[in-house]
């Protein structure tokens, strides 16, 4: 699925191929990444489906695993890890070290099955984080999630002018998990007291604490072999950075209504479970009494 303005659109039909079904979306949505996924499953004749970024590289046992692990879970969330790794996307491994110890990392590729999602009638395309929303909403209309540490999924890195303007957004997107958006919000402001007051045994303890959790979740599922040691020491300097990204996101919320994406705001950063959970309670009567029939909407009705 290619949402290229036309000209480059046809650079990349030459540049593929035989053998690949290159095609635009069959429509839009404020998250451009849903209307491309909700397409490309509506088109989609198999089950079991990856869906991935442009700068995810899988290989033929990545896939083969994927495919083992979608015969018992409806939405399969891998690991990724950055080769080659310049200095931005170092920075970037200490995140997912850190998420590795939290209920795992947020990648760009994620595995279902489509029958799920179909049921559920698709996933709003409204909304920032979009991974999380896609994920939510499977286990809303019924399914079930797996997060395999030791699944290991290659990404390129992206440029640093890139990287850099997903600084906020991505501070935004906690928005979606309450508490770790107040842990942030506070991160800066809890140093910064602790330096005043000249505590500084608890000031280098809270700088160097990541530095372990990181290194416990490097060590974790064999992530030794994929990230490299240097990754560990910089997540002090990524969560500090997180912190003050937080209060941009709080006053992009407060100031512009949300935080700007593409050529659009976006307010949301993805629904709560409750909100799921009623949304998609007839899914879930469908799927638990296989008795009864319970229609459901087509694939997409949630895109905006």
């Amino acid at each position: 699925m290619d949402g290229s303005p036309p000209h480059i659109f046809d650079q990349h039909a030459r540049s593929l191929g035989p053998g690949i079904h290159h095609l635009p979306p069959a429509f839009t949505t404020l998250n451009g990444k849903v209307g491309n996924v909700l397409t490309g499953l509506g088109i989609a004749s198999h089950e079991r489906v990856v869906i991935a970024d442009d700068d995810v590289r899988y290989d033929r046992d990545t896939l083969a695993r994927m495919h083992d692990l979608l015969q018992s879970a409806d939405v399969v969330r891998p690991q990724n890890y950055f080769d080659p790794l310049p200095w931005h996307a170092c920075w970037d491994t200490a995140r997912s070290l850190l998420n590795r110890m939290t209920g795992g990392d947020w990648p760009g590729t994620l595995g279902v099955r489509r029958s799920v999602l179909q049921r559920s009638g698709g996933y709003r395309g409204d909304v920032l984080f979009e991974n999380l929303e896609l994920v939510r909403t499977i286990k809303a209309a019924g399914g079930t999630e797996a997060v395999p540490l030791d699944l290991f999924v290659r990404r390129s890195p992206s440029s640093t002018r890139h990287f850099l303007s997903q600084r906020v957004r991505q501070a935004y997107d906690e928005m979606a998990r309450p508490w770790r958006f107040v842990v942030f919000l506070l991160v800066l402001p809890a140093l910064a007291l602790l330096i005043l007051a000249r505590r500084w045994a608890a000031a280098v303890s809270m700088i160097l604490s990541p530095v372990a959790i990181a290194e416990l979740g490097r060590r974790r599922a064999g992530g030794r072999h994929v990230f490299p040691a240097v990754a560990s020491p910089a997540a002090p300097v990524w969560v500090v950075e997180r912190s003050a990204c937080t209060w941009l996101a709080l006053g992009a919320r407060l100031f512009l209504g949300g935080v700007p994406y593409r050529r659009s705001v976006l307010r949301t950063a993805a629904s709560s479970d409750r909100e799921l959970r009623r949304r998609h309670s007839g899914a879930r009567l469908a799927e638990d009494l296989p008795g009864k029939r319970c229609d459901v909407m087509p694939l997409g009705v949630h895109a905006s």
